[in-house]
């Protein structure tokens, strides 16, 4: 199968790698052509992937246009709030005839200002074109070294899903499909906030009980956040929720986690992401989300601390003793912290 993958950081790069090893050719499209060029000299992603060789199937490309004729399933990595830039740009592109069958993102997070989900932005970009999430416990480097993986994908509409499956599962990433794709983004996007809070907790030397207790909690927030607006309560218990909170929680590679390790620690959020070379996505998934629970009502205590403590510059350890202090309440689940 011709793939076509539209970014090349570091997780857009490692799937292509990941594409490659199962036997696929593989366009790589950066957005700038002096990048598609450095790719194409050294076969490595320098800036976002160093040490990974690019296999003879990758071929970096900068031509858009002719790569989308090519190419029979599009890959999108890029950050969410680039997100509808890039679709727009892929809707430009496309050919009158021919083309992807489909499109598949990798982005996990909401959009500021509207709330919408990749999907969602996809299918008001790009109606045409079935609108895919592939999302999971995986990082790029590993993804790239072929170390074992598995991942959750769902599409907006049926039948699309099991092709893209069987052509990128293999011995080293098994993909599994849902047919909630609102669940399945939905927990994509809520463990980066809650893998910065875990940051948090690392970075105010709280402790292993303390970060267990909270991540428990916060699970149960995602569950109760999610089926608020219209997902399944079971997808979060799989590979896009807490699979996928545990791995960012707890990896040293994660850069949500370890954002929230240098807040805990005493920086300012707005400083860290001014001089940041890599996207945290959870850093505007916060704000989005946090706005999305206000206008529907829904209490999320873990997520509002953290959207104060992010953008209202509160204290972490005031934003803690506020979680500790609440009304005490038998546990459960589904009713959250």
């Amino acid at each position: 199968m011709n793939f076509g993958v539209l970014g090349a950081g570091a997780w857009g790069t490692a799937f292509a790698v990941h594409l490659a090893r199962r036997g696929h050719a593989v366009t790589l499209v950066p957005r700038r052509r002096e990048q598609a060029e450095a790719l194409a000299a050294l076969r490595e992603n320098a800036d976002y992937l160093p040490g990974v060789a690019l296999p003879p199937e990758v071929t970096p490309a900068h031509d858009l246009p002719a790569e989308l004729a090519r190419a029979e399933v599009l890959i999108i990595a890029c950050p969410t709030q680039a997100l509808r830039e890039t679709a727009s740009r892929v809707r430009s592109a496309l050919p009158a005839r021919g083309g992807p069958r489909a499109v598949v993102c990798l982005s996990k997070g909401l959009e500021v200002g509207t709330h919408l989900r990749p999907s969602q932005i996809l299918a008001a970009i790009l109606p045409s074109l079935p609108a895919g999430a592939l999302t999971g416990p995986t990082n790029a480097a590993e993804v790239a070294r072929g170390l074992p993986a598995a991942m959750v994908l769902a599409f907006d509409r049926p039948g699309n899903a099991a092709e893209v499956q069987a052509a990128a599962s293999g011995s080293s990433l098994r993909i599994y499909t849902s047919d909630d794709v609102a669940g399945v983004e939905f927990g994509g996007a809520l463990k980066n906030i809650y893998a910065i809070a875990a940051g948090c907790c690392d970075g105010l030397g709280l402790g292993d009980n303390a970060k267990a207790s909270m991540l428990t909690r916060a699970l149960a927030e995602m569950v109760r956040v999610g089926t608020a607006l219209g997902a399944r309560a079971e997808t979060f218990y799989g590979l896009s929720g807490f699979g996928d909170l545990v791995a960012t929680s707890y990896g040293g590679w994660s850069r949500n986690r370890e954002f929230g390790q240098r807040i805990g620690e005493g920086a300012r959020a707005d400083d860290l992401i001014a001089h940041r070379r890599t996207v945290v996505e959870g850093y505007e998934t916060t704000e989005a989300f946090a706005g999305l629970c206000r206008d529907r009502g829904i209490d999320a205590p873990i997520l509002r601390e953290m959207h104060a403590i992010l953008f209202e510059e509160k204290r972490p350890a005031d934003a803690l003793a506020a979680l500790m202090m609440r009304v005490l309440k038998q546990e459960s689940v589904a009713a959250g912290p």
